[in-house]
């Protein structure tokens, strides 16, 4: 039997206000195994751990348990706690009486009764609990970055500059994202590329990073320290390292009627291109779905006009293997579709556009060299209207838009209201919003800006259609502040369309067994005290891939992320999770049901020669498990037929402990 000792936290109110502290401290007194039983004001405090260690010498404690909150925050500390005493720090169970007693219930009898039956489940667990010890295993120095936009540029800068080599994965064939596509930034409005083209050109410099750009990771193995990835490289149909970047080829194409992406469709590109001028790397790419030579065989000008010999029309997707201590994830955002919101007529004028093909129209390397003009007839518009959260805020019923809040949109808008008036003095602009989020450094004195000096019409209100007549845009709105309808006649009308997260997240967190919530985006492993790890331990979240974010919030996430990948990168072994499967090799009938569900690929099969009853060898298929690589999950666990497998800490016998605890 065991010598535990039970300490109830009151964490202030946050439990004492609903549960009586020391009331489960009384009557877990007389659990069998339990020789001491007290509670604190906060346990986690340095008063609080050193009453646990003063306990442990006087009592002579083999285990501990502590009601308190959730062990997603305080697990690591009073396991600490346990070592610093000269314990096994696996043998201290949380009895987590604050977000499922206290937080759950509002009469106080109730919430005593519940926190009393957990901490006599966990002190029966503790009962069964064995010392474990963790293993290790070696750190691969090099990480990985998903992702080339500004959150993936920043942290492997930082990574870099921090001495280890990292590789850079875009799908796209350079890197940049989003923020190459705009022209100016808030609130500061300093020019986009200025701020982005710099640190492109560090990433090409740098002799620690590689850029993999127009590549995908295709899968993902292995653990913590040692990720085995494979890299899909993309035909270019042009050698990166024969390439100058001269274009000549992309001036002589005779293909010259391809959409142009990077201008959101809004002018056109040749069959072979480079996406803008700053392209990095600076590598022509052809496009296989509209060249001529891939597509019939006939035509060839870009490798007659290319004097490097850098085009390769046979060229094929290459794989590349290689191995990582750590992945960052920065896959970013898109504009959500405005195909659904019909009340727009987004669909039936060229003169409806989105915010983002408004940043193309004003750009100076934009379809119209930096003029804002009408894309259906190139006039300048003098009356403009900007649509508020087109996607964003929408009900829970709503099929077309999002829950959330796009954070950046009414910041945005009033950046292009401001240079709209700033540059076309002469145009009306008005701004339909529901209600303007401000919540940043200089945020609200920028907007305020666009109302008091640049004259921007702020109406509260939501616009309810827009009807094409002719040349013009009939709007009909809403002004809430003055309860009357609004009938205007725009040029123009911008929808601030809501983001969501780019499409390659979710089979990329597939691959990583990383969790995502409902609307795709990566989840951290703790919103306050963890938000750039994911669960998946070695795995880090950078940038919009985790939530709407603004450039600089993205930056700040992207260091943030870098020293967590520095902090892993710098030790030379890392301390496995002990709490792993084990098969009982005697109970295994080799049916490879665990193996099949092991999300992380951890358990195989071997033939081994088992000793008979009656003096026979005999060659059984029995699972292994691959302590290294085991996360702990309890799956195979679950799955095992046989009852073969059981997981060390969380052992079959201590879980039915605990239920016949709860059962009394």
């Amino acid at each position: 039997m065991q010598r535990i000792g039970v300490f109830v936290c009151h964490c202030g109110t946050n439990i004492a206000g609903t549960v009586d502290v020391k009331a489960v401290a009384q009557a877990i007194k007389n659990e069998p195994g339990v020789v001491f039983s007290t509670d604190y004001q906060y346990m986690c405090s340095q008063a609080g751990q050193e009453m646990i260690k003063q306990a442990v010498a006087d009592n002579k404690l083999t285990g501990i348990v502590v009601c308190s909150c959730s062990p997603r925050m305080h697990e690591a500390t009073f396991r600490k706690t346990a070592a610093a005493a000269g314990l096994n720090p696996y043998m201290v169970e949380i009895a987590n009486i604050r977000e499922q007693c206290s937080w759950v219930h509002k009469e106080m009898p109730i919430g005593t009764e519940k926190a009393i039956i957990l901490a006599k489940a966990a002190v029966a667990k503790v009962n069964l609990n064995a010392p474990l010890t963790p293993g290790e295993s070696p750190v691969t120095k090099r990480a990985l970055v998903i992702g080339g936009g500004i959150a993936g540029i920043q942290t492997a800068l930082d990574i870099a500059d921090a001495g280890f080599p990292v590789d850079i994965v875009e799908t796209k064939p350079t890197i940049g994202g989003k923020m190459a596509q705009l022209d100016k930034t808030f609130p500061t409005l300093d020019c986009a590329a200025c701020i982005l083209t710099p640190k492109m050109v560090d990433v090409a410099q740098n002799e620690k990073i590689r850029i993999f750009s127009y590549s995908e990771v295709t899968d993902v193995k292995g653990f913590v320290g040692n990720f085995d990835v494979t890299i899909k490289r993309k035909a270019r149909y042009v050698k990166e390292d024969v390439c100058t970047g001269c274009g000549a080829c992309t001036e002589k194409c005779p293909q010259k009627k391809v959409p142009n992406e990077f201008n959101l469709g809004m002018d056109n590109r040749r069959a072979i291109y480079i996406p803008f001028a700053q392209a990095v790397p600076k590598v022509a790419t052809i496009d296989p779905n509209y060249c001529t030579m891939l597509k019939t065989g006939k035509c060839g000008v870009c490798s007659k006009v290319c004097t490097a010999g850098a085009i390769d029309y046979k060229a094929k997707d290459e794989f590349v293997e290689e191995k990582y201590g750590a992945i960052v994830v920065a896959t970013g955002f898109n504009p959500i579709s405005m195909e659904k919101f019909d009340e727009f007529a987004y669909s039936q004028s060229k003169d409806v556009i989105t915010s983002l093909e408004l940043e193309r129209l004003m750009n100076a390397a934009g379809p119209t060299g930096g003029t804002l003009l009408r894309p259906s007839d190139h006039e300048h518009p003098h009356t403009i209207v900007l649509v508020q959260c087109v996607g964003s805020r929408c009900s829970a019923c709503a099929e077309k838009g999002k829950e959330y809040c796009s954070k950046i949109c009414c910041m945005y808008t009033a950046k292009h209201a401001m240079l709209i008036r700033d540059k076309y003095p002469d145009t009306d602009v008005y701004v339909f919003y529901i209600d303007v989020r401000t919540p940043g450094k200089n945020f609200d004195e920028f907007y305020r800006r666009a109302v008091e000096e640049y004259g921007v019409h702020y109406i509260k209100g939501m616009v309810g259609k827009v009807t094409p007549e002719g040349k013009k845009l009939h709007v009909q709105a809403s002004d809430l502040l003055d309860n009357k309808q609004l009938h205007i006649d725009a040029d123009l009308v911008v929808l601030a369309a809501a983001i969501e997260p780019d499409k390659s997240a979710r089979p990329l967190a597939t691959m990583l067994t990383a969790s995502m919530d409902t609307n795709d985006f990566f989840t951290e492993a703790h919103p306050k005290l963890r938000p750039v790890e994911s669960p998946t331990a070695g795995v880090f979240l950078s940038g919009t891939c985790q939530g709407p974010k603004d450039i600089p919030e993205t930056v700040s996430q992207a260091g943030a992320a870098a020293s967590k990948v520095i902090g892993l990168l710098c030790k030379d072994k890392l301390t496995g999770n002990p709490c792993i499967a084990h098969s009982d090799e005697m109970m295994c009938n080799g049916c490879s049901t665990c193996e099949k569900v092991c999300p992380y690929g951890a358990i195989t099969y071997v033939e081994k020669e088992f000793r008979m009853p009656d003096r026979t060898t005999k060659v059984r298929r029995v699972a292994s498990v691959n302590e290294a690589v085991c996360q702990g999950c309890g799956a195979c666990t679950v799955a095992c037929m046989s009852g073969a497998m059981d997981l060390r800490g969380f052992r079959n016998k201590q879980i039915m402990a605990e239920v016949d605890a709860i059962c009394k």
